[in-house]
């Protein structure tokens, strides 16, 4: 069996799948997706995956979409430690609510800095408003707050006492913020429970420094331990 993982290790929810694999030392290939020169449109990738999107995984027939979708399908497929995703009814329903919430906030929202901070001035030399960043600012604020106050509340991970894929998820989110320059300026009590959550979460294993070496610079990786210890 050659399990094939579509990856471009500087998209979060393709971090979180490699981690995912990694620590339960599941066996796959990994391909490359240079996603600055839109291999993901091509032809060949397009044949694969109409979705145009990564990750994506290819079990010998079976291809999948969607980052979520494919660490439930792993989790299945290979037996993973049942806290990741528990078999009790109201453990599942805490994972899968985050995993619903997270879309279209805490992703959608880190992605946004990271692009408004880092990408549109870095790569496309283009100047992002004042206004607009800040509006991006209150937003995953208000993210980070909902993240602190309705998901983690006082307990050790995001739904209980053990890591679950909710968390795994964050994570890696948050490094997206991590990588964008000057976010060690940026404080608030929203920061200080994401640098809480990744504390936490550092029991997900060696594969996660690991895998941000590609995207990271010495100095991110600082700024990521003190935005662990801003607590």
């Amino acid at each position: 069996m050659v399990l094939n993982l579509y990856l471009n290790l500087f998209s979060s929810s393709c971090r979180s799948l490699y981690i995912f694999a990694k620590l339960h030392v599941i066996s796959f290939e990994m391909i490359p997706v240079d996603l600055m020169k839109a291999e993901h449109h091509s032809k060949e990738f397009v044949q694969i995956s109409p979705l145009k999107k990564v990750p994506v995984m290819k079990d010998e027939d079976f291809v999948l979409g969607e980052s979520v979708a494919i660490m439930l399908y792993l989790c299945r497929r290979f037996k993973t430690p049942d806290h990741w995703y528990p078999d009790d009814a109201e453990g599942c329903a805490l994972v899968d609510e985050y995993l619903a919430w997270q879309h279209l906030n805490m992703k959608k929202h880190c992605k946004k800095v990271l692009w408004m901070k880092m990408m549109i001035p870095h790569f496309f030399k283009h100047h992002v408003p004042h206004e607009k960043l800040e509006e991006a600012m209150t937003e995953l604020s208000h993210s980070l707050d909902l993240l602190k106050n309705k998901f983690l509340k006082d307990k050790p991970f995001l739904t209980g006492d053990r890591i679950s894929l909710a968390d795994l998820m964050a994570l890696e989110d948050m490094v997206q913020v991590g990588i964008a320059e000057g976010w060690a300026e940026l404080g608030g009590p929203g920061m200080r429970a994401g640098g809480r959550e990744k504390a936490r979460l550092s029991s997900a294993g060696p594969f996660t420094t690991r895998t941000h070496s590609p995207s990271l610079s010495f100095s991110i990786c600082k700024m990521l331990v003190l935005l662990a210890l801003y607590v």
